[in-house]
């Protein structure tokens, strides 16, 4: 359950990427739509980011890295 909760983050911080490049150029700057899509890939990121430290702490998530 974990790793979907990433992914899906994770897609929706790409959608939100290409959202906010989508009001990069159709807007010209005349908008606050792509501040808006800035501040909402950040707190995905940092969402994803918490996500991952959870799954790392509460054993859902293990490294299989040989080092």
């Amino acid at each position: 359950m974990l790793k979907a909760a990433i992914a899906l983050m994770l897609i929706a911080t790409v959608a939100s990427l290409f959202s906010g490049l989508f009001f990069l150029v159709k807007d010209e700057g005349h908008s606050n739509r792509l501040v808006t899509a800035l501040t909402v890939r950040v707190v995905l990121a940092v969402i994803t980011v918490a996500l991952i430290a959870w799954g790392f702490f509460s054993g859902q998530l293990v490294s299989h890295a040989p080092w």
